[in-house]
């Protein structure tokens, strides 16, 4: 079993970020997506840590982290991610959809700061997220948390096909049926979705204030990996296709079977060692 530790870096703005370090080699920073923290990919860091010193951050709002506040947006988590680059000295990093926006703008905005990149399914379709933040901020205003996180799920596009077709009485009553299984300890140590149901509006917020135009990200002078699952939604697979064609350094690598769950914990349905794989060969040059 890897060894973590844990640690605290504090952001331009005065907040706290805490995260969590396993491994040792070269420094790889692994920023979660929306509804994890930074123990959503505790798996895939073991998986690396022979080759690399992983860190694991809880974004703001998360976790042990400090709280989004009044000015939360994708600046601030820019200034997060780039104040844990500076202090741990960490050439790699690696966002998972919500958090790959973050990875990308990081690379835009602060060029030279990362070496190398790995981008998985970042969502950039600003436009459907920013229709579904009024409903989601009456649902969570209420504490009807199983309507939020149906909300979550249509803006996000991940439910499968009879999501769009069911009624949304039955997909609330399903998800609260979830959402009481796991208050009973089902997923073990993981976040469980009752509790990160208010980051939903973060994540939206920054999916919304990303856009679509992939054109912004053409300076980008890092090396990226972007990486996808074959069995994700069609949406997430033509925005990898379309970086693809925008950064001057991409390499783009589909996996077999795998869909946008992949880089998470096995009890989340991730494959974290076959997504370990592609990170390690890319940073490593192999």
């Amino acid at each position: 079993m890897t060894t973590t530790t844990a640690g605290t870096v504090t952001s331009d703005d005065g907040t706290t970020i805490s995260y969590r370090e396993a491994g040792r080699g070269p420094g790889l920073v692994i920023l979660h997506g929306a509804m994890q923290t930074g123990h959503s990919q505790i798996e895939l860091a073991r998986a690396l840590s022979r080759d690399f010193t992983c860190y694991l951050p809880d974004r703001r709002g998360r976790g042990g982290s400090g709280p989004a506040g009044p000015a939360y947006g994708l600046d601030r988590e820019v200034e997060d991610l780039g104040a844990l680059l500076r202090a741990t000295g960490a050439p790699y990093a690696a966002g998972v959809s919500s958090g790959a926006i973050i990875t990308l703008r990081t690379a835009l905005a602060r060029p030279g700061l990362l070496r190398k990149a790995v981008v998985f399914e970042p969502p950039l379709n600003g436009s459907g997220a920013r229709d579904h933040l009024p409903r989601l901020d009456r649902e969570l205003a209420a504490g009807r948390i199983p309507a939020a996180l149906v909300t979550g799920m249509k803006a996000a596009r991940l439910g499968p096909p009879i999501f769009n077709v069911l009624p949304r009485a039955l997909l609330e009553l399903l998800t609260g049926l979830m959402l009481r299984n796991e208050d009973k300890g089902v997923a073990g140590d993981e976040p469980t979705f009752r509790e990160l149901a208010p980051t939903l509006r973060q994540d939206l917020q920054l999916v919304a204030e990303a856009g679509g135009d992939l054109t912004v990200y053409r300076p980008v002078e890092a090396e990226v990996l972007l990486l996808g699952g074959t069995r994700s939604p069609a949406y997430l697979r033509a925005a990898l296709a379309g970086l693809e064609r925008v950064l001057p350094r991409a390499r783009h690598v589909e996996l077999a079977g795998l869909d946008h769950s992949a880089t998470s914990n096995a009890v989340r349905r991730g494959r974290p060692e076959r997504v370990a794989e592609e990170i390690r060969g890319f940073l490593t040059g192999s």
